[in-house]
């Protein structure tokens, strides 16, 4: 074990002393937060310009209500208050004549008008809007742009548009806006927790608003750290291992330890710096949000958690890295394991928010005790709201320490005939070959 020791400590020290690593270690979180604040910063910063929109109203009901309303919005809407500084666009509309001429060539004109920059989009309202039931087909409401999806005017619309069509409505039925005002006042659902007692004092204690930073935000953070030390420090143990081996390195080193120690060494100094750097993000990310005024959102009880799960995955990973590594030759056969190898590092990604949507389901449940993904998900679980049943993470976390174990073995078993061996591919037959020879 010694042995072993002396080559961990050689590969942290080796990582920790470059200015690569100092750099990582600050520059990350500078960059994240950097981001940050430019989205918060540019959040405000919009197109100011004035956006020429043309309405075809095959209804013939808008044209003075959406005149009225762009006039609105024009005068009360586009200044900030206070300073009058232009904060959003004005709207200038534009009503072609429809007469008998043909509507698809109509909107190929305003599109070519579109596609010019001589309008920034068009409205069309079809024939049979205020009545749906009688013609469906008429029944739309259609904007037209470049990039519609992106572009807020079509929803600016939305409410001028079904505002006269309730006007409209009201008026063939004899009713005033006054007298059914409150038949359309809309009750938006609050989300909120549960209840608790106070363990101390045995007091209920009253449900509070769900918090979306401790819903989304801290999961997605615990399982984006964790592919982040993975990728930062198992993943290259593949690469580095390769090297040695065609430096002739690991002959020099094989006749002092055993293939063993020396893949051990390796993983154990590599899963060192990776929770180096961890705990650095880790406490960071507390002190912060306690400065913030927000340290109730950081899951404490879920950090020990983290932190064992942690450990195995980068094992359990740094062991098939290495071992994959001293199978390959050249940098093309490291090109063309990598990628199967860190796969199941990547796939719970794609899952995360089925997993957030429903943390106790039975999708959620099964996918995180599959010993490959449960680092990731069960935490993702765990750092939810959610009360997670304690047989799941116990029950995962034998699963992990059975397959960590497992991929320890046959890691060390490829290593210690792969790391000798020239000339043969990395295939699986031959990795096969490596893991049960005798």
């Amino acid at each position: 074990m010694r042995k072993t020791f002396i080559i961990a400590l050689r590969e942290y020290k080796a990582a920790v002393k470059t200015k690569g690593f100092l750099i990582t270690l600050i520059m990350m979180p500078v960059l994240m937060g950097g981001s940050m604040a430019v989205s918060l910063l540019t959040q405000n910063k919009v197109d100011t310009s004035d956006k020429k929109i043309a309405v075809i109203d095959h209804s013939g009901l808008f044209y003075e209500s959406l005149q009225q309303s762009v006039k609105q919005h024009n005068e009360t809407e586009i200044f900030k208050q206070g300073t009058g500084e232009k904060i959003r666009p004005a709207f200038l509309l534009e009503f072609p004549e429809i007469g008998q001429a043909d509507p698809v060539k109509q909107k190929l004109e305003l599109s070519e008008r579109v596609a010019a920059k001589q309008l920034n989009g068009f409205l069309e309202i079809g024939s049979s809007i205020l009545h749906p039931d009688k013609d469906p087909a008429n029944a739309y409401v259609r904007y037209y742009s470049e990039a519609s999806i992106l572009d807020e005017s079509s929803s600016w619309f939305t409410n001028p548009v079904n505002n006269r069509l309730r006007e409209v409505r009201l008026a063939g039925m004899n009713l005033s806006a006054d007298s059914t005002k409150e038949l359309f006042f809309w009750t938006n659902i609050e989300a909120m927790g549960l209840l608790k007692v106070d363990e101390n004092t045995g007091t209920i204690m009253d449900a509070e608003k769900s918090n979306v930073i401790r819903s989304i935000l801290v999961p997605y953070i615990m399982i984006m750290l964790m592919f982040m030390m993975v990728m930062m420090s198992a993943t290259p143990l593949l690469t580095a291992v390769m090297e040695e081996k065609m430096e002739k390195i690991a002959e020099v080193l094989l006749a002092n330890i055993t293939p063993f120690q020396f893949m051990a060494g390796k993983v154990l100094g590599s899963t060192a710096v990776s929770l180096t750097i961890a705990a650095f993000y880790v406490t960071g990310g507390v002190v912060t949000a306690h400065q913030l005024g927000a340290g109730d959102i950081i899951p404490y009880d879920i950090l020990p958690w983290f932190f064992i799960y942690l450990v195995l995955f980068l094992i359990m990973a740094g062991s098939i890295m290495a071992a994959l590594g001293s199978a390959c030759n050249d940098n093309k056969d490291a090109q063309n394991v990598s990628f199967p190898a860190i796969l199941p590092v990547i796939l719970p990604l794609f899952v995360v928010m089925p997993v957030l949507k429903d943390p106790a389901g039975s999708f959620a449940t099964w996918i995180s005790l599959f010993p490959p993904f449960t680092p990731s998900l069960m935490i993702v679980r765990l750092a939810t709201p959610v009360t997670i049943p304690l047989w799941q993470p116990y029950t995962g976390l034998a699963g992990v320490i059975v397959f960590t174990t497992i991929s320890v073995w046959l890691g060390a078993r490829i290593f210690r005939t792969g790391i000798l061996m020239q000339g043969q591919k990395p295939t699986l037959a031959n990795l096969i070959k490596y893991a049960f020879r005798d």
